[in-house]
């Protein structure tokens, strides 16, 4: 509890050396796995909810989304396999604008109504993500594996699809408008009333 009241409304130095802790923290004492990263989601989830979309954009917010970056770096690269049976990693409504996940472990997360425009999502793993009604306008979705995700409303305008796999993903409804599907696997998708105009 203490590493995390270092987390929030404090300078970015103390806040990496508090996820820095938590980081290691979860090595030396794997049991408290999921109590490290519930801690960590909601940090994001609560941090990104108290930013404007002008602070978002402003220079001044620099540190702020180097925090965040620091938070899901150490989220996305865990060991699912740790995560409590009928827990998901919950990330929905956060801003995540422009971040790096690439490589990503984020495997059956809800990330409904998240905002993941300009994000590098290249050659994350997906599969079974909820994201209805998320922002993935521009997104790097390279080789992603969204096999079995539900994307149902989402934006993927202009987003690079390229070589992902959509098996059997939900896109009821979602907007795909100048999105780049080359060699993207469709198979069993479900496009319904999806805009797909090029």
């Amino acid at each position: 509890m203490k590493v995390i009241k270092r987390l929030e409304n404090h300078p970015i130095e103390t806040s990496l050396s508090a996820i820095k802790d938590l980081e290691h923290l979860l090595e030396v004492n794997p049991q408290y796995h999921w109590i490290i990263m519930d801690m960590l989601t909601k940090f994001v989830r609560n941090t990104t909810a108290n930013l404007s979309s002008q602070e978002i954009t402003a220079n001044s917010s620099a540190n702020t989304r180097a925090v965040i970056q620091a938070a899901m770096t150490i989220i996305v690269s865990r060991d699912p396999n740790k995560d409590p049976e009928n827990e998901q990693i919950d990330l929905s409504y956060t801003d995540l604008r422009g971040i790096n996940l690439q490589n990503a472990n984020l495997e059956q997360s809800n990330l409904y109504q998240a905002n993941l425009s300009q994000a590098n999502l290249s050659g994350a793993n997906l599969e079974g993500a909820i994201l209805s009604a998320a922002n993935l306008s521009g997104a790097n979705l390279n080789f992603v594996n969204l096999s079995g995700a539900i994307l149902s409303a989402a934006n993927l305008s202009g987003a690079n699809l390229s070589g992902a796999n959509l098996h059997r993903a939900n896109l009821y409804l979602a907007s795909l408008q100048d999105a780049i599907l080359n060699d993207a696997i469709l198979e069993g998708a479900n496009l319904r009333e999806a805009k797909l105009n090029f």
